[in-house]
């Protein structure tokens, strides 16, 4: 008899835990993981210089800060480690920190583009750098070719690395150099030629140095011969 109320007693505790489990609320999925553009370029390869830039500038962690938004669309143009390798020796270590992060904004666009809409953008494509004179990006097609212009720099982009409806990341390979970093700055205007001196009037002319005292000789010479002239007329006339 006990080991049938035993029996009963444990056939109530689990039908009733089953029953309590059966009857809590399903927990609810968890939000979808973030697009992290560090993991998309890692995955990718070939970014190394493009991550260490991102990093350094802390300008990835504002794209991760911006995709986390539900309201916030990027397109990234991307330049591969042989796109940087091809500057000049030294480009980046000139830059300024202030200049890296134009340079890094200069390849993103506010807005999510698909591969296929380039050709309704109007040029020039506002980017999240500081403003279209300094920095104008252009944007042209050329049937499924997509032409990228800066004024200095002209390429394409020559894969998709990453699209989703918020992020679209593009290869391209070269970097794009913003004229407001990258164009050569005027030579600084020539300095202005000295004004000339003003000649001095010599001293001893004006207070009746050398000069005048050549000219009183000679006035005294004239008058002497003149006197020797008198002179003589009257000698011969008392001769007469």
């Amino acid at each position: 008899m006990s080991s049938f109320n035993f029996s009963l007693l444990f056939l109530f505790f689990f039908l009733s835990r089953a029953l309590a489990q059966s009857s809590a609320p399903a927990k609810s999925p968890g939000p979808a993981p973030s697009t992290d553009i560090y993991k998309i370029l890692i995955k990718a390869g070939q970014y190394s210089v493009l991550l260490r830039l991102l990093r350094s500038t802390q300008v990835g962690d504002q794209i991760n800060n911006q995709l986390g938004s539900s309201n916030s669309e990027l397109t990234f143009f991307a330049p591969t480690d042989n796109a940087f390798s091809s500057l000049k020796t030294g480009t980046l270590n000139g830059l300024s920190d202030q200049q890296k992060v134009q340079l890094l904004q200069f390849h993103l666009v506010p807005s999510f583009i698909s591969i296929t809409n380039f050709q309704t953008l109007s040029n020039p494509v506002q980017t999240q750098a500081s403003d279209t004179y300094e920095y104008p990006l252009n944007i042209t097609t050329s049937g499924s070719q997509v032409n990228i212009s800066t004024g200095i720099v002209n390429t394409t982009i020559s894969g998709t690395v990453y699209s989703d409806n918020q992020l679209a990341v593009y290869q391209v390979d070269k970097v794009l150099q913003p004229l407001g970093i990258f164009a050569p700055k005027p030579l600084p205007p020539a300095p202005a030629p000295a004004p000339p001196k003003p000649k001095k009037k010599s001293e001893t002319s004006e207070s009746g140095g050398p000069a005048a005292a050549v000219d009183s000789s000679d006035a005294v010479g004239v008058a002497g011969s003149f006197g020797m002239v008198v002179l003589s007329l009257v000698a011969a006339i008392f001769n007469l």
